[in-house]
């Protein structure tokens, strides 16, 4: 399978470091729907309901929480508008255009980074998803769980089903390319919505308007404490979307204009995540009056009321919607960053097999269960995303001053631009090393408390200063 058409090339590229699906694409359909409707599959998630409904524990009042939000989600679209622009111009995925900074061959280690990373939460993800698909058997098939007794490496035997049901689901629908994905989101994100609104709906015609507020803690913070908890908000919305900043070439690359990237992305981040979480906290705030507690699950809230047809329709929805965020933030990302390693062997679609074999391998269960072992692995490589970020961006936008010979990208001439030594480009890894250390002690040191929320900016920050000071500048 090609995941697209190459452009019919004035260069021979080395079959070391090109296939038909890292070339530069020639058919572009993306519009600015199918952008906005990526960011709602992004947001409209498990992952994305709970991180916004956390925030408003945080002990700030509603408008402070509001504004912070904003303030983070607007700074994420400026940096996703300046990656989108960067595919979008050159037509070429995240892990080629690595090969910029870290050079033909060293952009092996950005590309497997992001994919340890994709094939972890990818993993992770489609058991979460799962966990929706057991609910919705167990509503209709009361006795599934008795009747398929037994346990095999920490799952039941229905929770293997329905973990391998969603695996193959996914793996199905991403083999039929990303014209098929490109469609899949463009249904998946609105449809989350539809359920969301009806399920807010019901919650405040049991709870009352009355329960409606926008401060779910009873924290009492001093000023000082006020500012500092709003920054970690605004840093907390940034680094929630770390993984896509660093690979959403991955997509825009397909754009049909750079205004269709800069204005899906507009609706899609500032309008879509706002908007979702004031959903998400009617929700929460109700569950505070109808229940008794608050619940920042909505699986659980889902679960809760005692209507089966609610029941099933919202668990069919919660799959549908991590099947959308794990296609968009893992899986796609995972499968070029692994065709990337040996092209000529490797296509995008065994870069896709390589990811889901691989994500059963990890036993996501067990990771996610495991605090310490999925905070130093996940935790630690999340925190050189941020590095990687710097690098790439500041390569691009300061020292290549937005010029790129796309032949060179593909090239394993040492006169080409991005051979540097060997292959590799050893500034690069010296602005990355020193900077992922910086961000992994942060993120990892127990005594760095709320710091670790500043892992990704203070990554991003170092790697792209060192860069900055050490690759010299192209001319104009």
């Amino acid at each position: 399978m090609a995941s697209n058409e190459s452009l019919s090339l004035p260069f021979t590229p080395s079959d070391r470091l090109a296939n038909e699906d890292l070339l530069p694409v020639a058919e572009r359909r993306w519009g600015t729907y199918s952008f906005f409707a990526l960011w709602m599959s992004d947001i409209h998630s498990l992952g994305g309901y709970v991180f916004a409904a956390g925030l408003f524990f945080l002990g700030l009042a509603g408008w402070q929480i509001l504004l912070a939000m904003l303030a983070g989600i607007l700074i994420v679209n400026q940096l996703l508008n300046g990656v989108g622009v960067m595919g979008q111009k050159t037509g070429v995925p995240y892990p080629v255009l690595a090969r910029l900074s870290f050079g033909v061959f060293g952009a092996n280690i950005p590309a497997l980074i992001r994919a340890a990373v994709g094939i972890v939460w990818y993993g992770v993800q489609t058991w979460l998803a799962s966990l929706s698909l057991v609910i919705l058997v167990e509503a209709v098939w009361p006795g599934a769980s008795a009747a398929l007794p037994g346990q095999w490496l920490g799952l039941t035997a229905l929770g293997w089903i329905c973990f391998m049901s969603m695996w193959l689901l996914q793996l199905v629908l991403f083999w039929r390319g990303m014209e098929w994905v490109r469609r899949f989101i463009d249904f998946c994100g609105p449809a989350v919505y539809l359920v969301m609104f009806a399920l807010a709906a019901w919650m405040l015609s049991q709870a009352g308007w009355g329960a409606f507020t926008l401060r779910l803690s009873d924290r009492v913070l001093s000023t000082a404490d006020t500012v500092y908890e709003m920054l970690g908000v605004v840093a907390l919305v940034v680094a929630y979307f770390a993984a896509l900043l660093l690979n959403f070439a991955d997509f825009s690359r397909f754009g049909v204009s750079e205004q269709a990237v800069r204005r899906g992305n507009f609706w899609g981040l500032p309008i879509n995540f706002m908007l979702f979480a004031l959903v998400t906290v009617i929700v929460t705030a109700s569950t505070l009056v109808v229940f008794g507690e608050a619940i920042l699950d909505p699986i659980e809230v889902v679960h809760r009321i005692e209507n089966k047809p609610v029941l099933i329709l919202g668990s069919l929805t919660f799959v549908i919607a991590t099947i959308g965020i794990n296609i968009v933030a893992n899986f796609v990302s995972a499968a070029y960053d692994i065709a990337n390693v040996a092209p000529r062997h490797i296509t995008f679609a065994r870069g896709g097999l390589i990811t889901a074999l691989l994500s059963i391998a990890v036993l996501p269960w067990q990771l996610y269960h495991n605090p310490v072992v999925i905070n130093l692995f996940v935790g630690g490589l999340g925190a050189c995303l941020g590095p990687l970020f710097g690098v790439i961006m500041v390569d691009y936008y300061w020292t290549r001053r937005r010029q790129v010979v796309i032949a060179d990208l593909y090239s394993e001439d040492p006169a080409g631009r991005y051979w540097y030594q060997g292959g590799v480009n050893l500034r690069a890894v010296a602005a990355f090393v020193p900077a992922a250390s910086l961000a992994c002690m942060v993120v990892l040191w127990p005594g760095a408390g709320h710091l670790e929320a500043y892992g990704w900016l203070i990554g991003t920050l170092a790697a792209a200063a060192i860069y900055a000071l050490i690759m010299p500048r192209e001319p104009a």
